[in-house]
């Protein structure tokens, strides 16, 4: 592929609903420009952009591909996402690298959720977005019901730029707004021909909607559009352009992806109105100066780069994808990595066209390439000079909550497991493995189930490891809520020495949860020797690992030794350290014991028709809401729930609410579990320990 400078670039990135037809686009796509001879079908698994195992297997885009074509005379890198939400991650890594997007909407299934998201996320970003309506092939296809659709949920910026023509119930060619010209598809080649009389009213209509928009862009032109003037052609491009660029108008356009209807034009206005790099700012810190860096895609500043996706492929091994933002990058050149502090030898560049690397000697400012076997990079590092040492902020990702545990189905390849979720770490962001030591498992954490069955699914297929997914121990606590006097007399008689070591301890609640315990020593007169206190001291520490009423820790107990006895040649540490753990599970269970359950602090937000909905469920999972707040249009639910009940619910929230829900949490403390839950959990922990599986 050629080198282009920044002015002949476009990066578009490809959003819409899960299904909608954003690969089955890009293919359409590669094809018109010539990168493959023939069009893939994500049925069939032959798509340029999925490539992955995963992704053919399940016939759904999985994490995002980069096709960089040629239109023209301009590079147009297209960056493909998956729609699922579970992969919200990859999406998230796109935008950041994106100067503008298309929003695919289905024309048979109309706007669905995944159509708000990707509009709430290019009003996020501010991105520039075109709307494109695939599927008008498809008999109940209806163009004109997703224009009314989108003008009713976000207003009078939607500029249909084109109208179809329909023979037959066939999809046969379109109008073309602008021009006000008709065209029919016959085999390749687009002829034109009359518009229909049925259009002619619907035309007139989205004409006199762009010449109002074309209007508003500068007094001139508002004055001769309100003297009868019409505009040319070239004036209405350029102004519709600037228009597109600052979000005041979105085109939408259509087309049917399977028979490579619509692209060929969708191509053109991609190159015509979307802006190139140029036209964007972008700004880091230089660290030699601390001074704000106006990187801007200038090519003739310090070269910079941001790493905005990295790939770890079994396969084809491990790519750093990134955006070059200022200077030109070569291959050989010297890079400094300044999140790792290390410089590192640019042997080769390349693009990625989906999986498939291909050499260049430069990619210019705002272009986007792939760098490989960078050893410590890692997304969002950035990499410049050591002369002029550069930092840019990095993407803001989701957060993942919903979690399992999971446990390497072969004991010999737990350290292999770990590996391979540590390559697969540096890929995905939306992955995080917790070691909990304190209950003594290994949690995979992920953006929801889809995407933790995929990665157990990829670890067996491409890492060849298998692990078990299974429902996570809830770190519950146990405390004491009264008093105890108790004394415990340990011996033992066996030949030569024996062992005796005697104890009389009170118990009682310490006020506090943040501590285990506390130990204090009110003996008088020797009955216990000082150095025996330590030995004490331990069997405390060892007691409160595992509680005598379910096996959990045990927090906020006060323990004073005030007596005992011993034994001047019997007596040792271990004798008075097995008396008081003895001495602690008589003391513990005569005082009351009660389990702690961990409270979070949950937000749920959700459109208000669902709030009644989300409140009665979260009533069921035993929380209590705190309250309500209005945010940009939807309802954020407060509430504090049992962890236990946050467990299965973010498949609960997204079905109650079609997707539109979204929740986040966090550890807020321990209170008192109510007595059914905890006579439930002591009978569980009591089976487990029975059948010795107290993991």
């Amino acid at each position: 592929m050629n080198v282009y400078t920044t002015d002949k670039i476009r990066n578009v990135v490809l959003l819409g609903h899960g299904g909608c037809g954003k690969t089955s686009l890009v293919e359409a796509m590669a094809y018109l420009s010539g990168i493959t001879s023939r069009m893939g079908k994500v049925s069939d698994g032959n798509t340029v952009s999925d490539f992955g195992k995963e992704e053919q297997k399940r016939q759904i885009s999985i994490s995002t591909s980069v096709v960089p074509i040629e239109w023209e005379g301009v590079k147009i890198n297209i960056l493909d996402t998956p729609g699922f939400f579970d992969f919200v991650g990859e999406v998230e890594e796109a935008v950041s690298a994106a100067d503008a997007a298309i929003i695919v909407v289905s024309g048979k299934a109309g706007v669905e959720v995944g159509t708000e998201k990707a509009w709430e996320i290019c009003e996020k970003y501010k991105l520039p977005r075109f709307i494109f309506v695939t599927d008008m092939d498809v008999d109940n296809a209806s163009f004109r019901q997703v224009v009314e659709d989108m003008t009713a949920a976000y207003g009078k910026k939607m500029a249909p730029f084109h109208l179809p023509i329909r023979e037959n119930e066939k999809f046969v060619g379109y109008v073309n707004v602008i021009t006000e010209t008709g065209h029919r598809w016959q085999g390749k080649d687009v002829v034109d021909c009359e518009v229909p009389e049925y259009s002619k009213a619907n035309l007139q209509l989205c004409k006199d909607t762009l010449m109002e928009a074309v209007a508003e862009t500068s007094e001139e032109f508002m004055e001769r559009y309100f003297g009868g003037e019409t505009f040319s052609e070239a004036e209405i491009r350029a102004a519709m352009r600037s228009n597109v660029i600052d979000g005041t108008i979105v085109p939408m356009t259509m087309g049917s992806s399977l028979l490579c209807q619509g692209v060929y034009t969708l191509l053109d206005d991609i190159v015509k109105y979307m802006p190139s790099p140029e036209n964007k700012e972008i700004a880091g810190i230089n660290l030699k100066t601390n001074e704000i860096f106006e990187a801007n895609f200038d090519f003739s500043k310090a070269k910079s780069a941001y790493i905005f996706k990295t790939i770890v492929d079994p396969f084809i091994g491990k790519y750093s994808l990134v955006k070059v933002c200022s200077g030109v990058l070569k291959a050989d050149d010297l890079i400094f990595n300044s999140d790792k502090e290390v410089e590192e030898k640019v042997s080769k560049l390349y693009i990625l066209q989906g999986g498939k690397p291909s050499e260049i000697k430069e990619l210019h400012a705002g272009d986007i390439g792939a760098i490989a076997k960078l050893t410590g990079a890692r997304t969002g590092n950035t990499l410049s000079t050591k002369a002029t040492p550069i930092k840019y902020g990095k993407a803001e990702i989701s957060t993942p909550y919903t979690y399992m545990r999971y446990r390497a189905k072969n004991k010999g390849e737990i350290d292999k497991v770990a590996q391979s979720l540590q390559k697969m770490a540096h890929e995905d962001q939306t992955l995080k493995v917790v070691n909990d030591a304190e209950n003594r498992q290994t949690l995979i954490y992920g953006m929801g189930d889809l995407h933790l069955d995929v990665i157990a699914s990829r670890l067996k297929n491409e890492y060849k490891v298998e692990v078990e997914l299974t429902q996570p121990k809830v770190a519950f606590r146990e405390t004491i809520k009264k008093n105890s006097d108790v004394e415990y007399k340990y011996k033992k008689q066996s030949g030569g020495h024996g062992q005796y070591g005697h104890v009389k301890m009170r118990f009682s609640p310490l006020g506090e949860l943040e501590k285990a315990f506390e130990f204090e020593q009110e003996v008088v007169g020797g009955a216990v020797p000082k150095n025996f206190f330590p030995a004490v001291e331990k069997g405390l520490q060892e007691s409160v690992l595992k509680g005598p009423l379910a096996a959990y820790p045990v927090v906020g107990v006060k323990a004073v030794l005030y007596d005992g006895s011993y034994h001047p040649v019997d007596s040792s540490e271990m004798a008075f350290k097995m008396a008081t753990i003895q001495a602690f599970k008589k003391g513990f269970m005569d005082a009351h014991p009660v389990l702690l359950e961990p409270i979070a602090s949950l937000k749920v937000t959700v459109p208000d028709a669902y709030t009644g909905d989300v409140m009665g469920d979260l009533n069921k999972r035993r929380a209590r809401v705190l309250g309500m707040n209005p945010v940009g249009g939807k309802q954020v639910i407060e509430a504090d729930i049992p962890m236990t009940g946050l467990f299965g619910y973010c498949t609960d929230l997204r079905s109650m609410t079609g997707g539109r829900g979204t929740y986040a949490y966090e550890f807020a403390r321990y209170e008192q579990a109510p007595s059914d839950v905890q006579e439930k959990e002591v009978a569980a922990r009591a089976a487990k320990v029975a059948e010795g599986s107290e993991e």
